[in-house]
């Protein structure tokens, strides 16, 4: 987990200087051409961010051109959100993973709307158009009990894990990720998201995008993940997220 952390905050250090570089590198170019002007545009893609696992959710997104270089954009999140203190540990029956002293998995449903400002255009085909935005809006946040496998009186019982009445040595492993869904506790909150964002492609042939951020959430309660250490209402993730999409005039 050291080493998951270190390469994480290189990641997005590496990714931080890349985005400066190219920066100042297309500051030196003036805006001539609207050759890749467009009108409306969607994109969907999937995000890894410091608060998720190897993929950290899906991600759709809407814009709609209101001025020059300037869109409306709406977009909906889906993402999975860990505690830091989640450890995977292997079951000593057939070797399956668990997550000892997990109570709920967290997800976060998000609804976003803000603006996008196109801040250096394409000079063609193949270049690049870098895009900001700031983005904002509704969260739901769902705590679905954790559920797992378990070795009781040499029976395997599914149930939600409970520090108090299971042994670590009869974890079998983790029950299936839909295991107890019908039970998720729904919790309001708010987020704010600012990023840039790399376009390449075409309008015909499509268009791809690798969008570099920082997002901020806050819910109503404390999100109780792992009961046995501490829990927090308020989550700052860095992010980075994948498109790919349809532009039109």
């Amino acid at each position: 987990n050291i080493m998951y952390n270190i390469t994480i905050k290189m990641f997005f250090k590496t990714s931080l200087v890349i985005i400066t570089i190219c920066f100042f590198y297309f500051n030196s170019y003036t805006q001539e051409s609207d050759y890749f002007e467009y009108q409306n545009e969607v994109l969907w893609g999937i995000n890894k961010n410091t608060n998720g696992g190897l993929i950290g959710g899906l991600n759709l997104k809407f814009g709609n051109k209101i001025k020059d270089n300037t869109y409306k954009v709406y977009g909906i999140e889906l993402v999975n959100v860990k505690h830091p203190k989640e450890y995977k540990y292997t079951s000593p029956f057939g070797g399956d993973n668990f997550i000892w002293a997990k109570q709920n998995t967290m997800y976060s449903f998000r609804m976003q709307y803000g603006f996008e400002k196109s801040i250096f255009n394409k000079k063609d085909e193949n270049g690049i158009q870098i895009n900001a935005n700031l983005t904002g809006g509704p969260s739901l946040g769902f705590l679905v009990p954790y559920y797992i496998r378990y070795n009781r009186n040499n029976a395997v019982v599914v149930e939600a894990f409970d520090s108090n009445i299971h042994n670590f040595n009869n974890v079998i492993g983790s029950a299936g990720f839909l295991e107890g869904i019908n039970e998720a506790k729904i919790r309001p909150g708010v987020n704010l998201k600012s990023a840039v964002n790399f376009e390449f492609g075409s309008m015909k042939k499509g268009s791809i995008a690798l969008e570099v951020g920082f997002l901020v959430e806050a819910f109503t309660k404390k999100m109780i993940i792992m009961p046995t250490v501490q829990n927090k209402s308020i989550f700052t993730s860095a992010f980075i997220a994948l498109f790919y999409g349809r532009k039109w005039k």
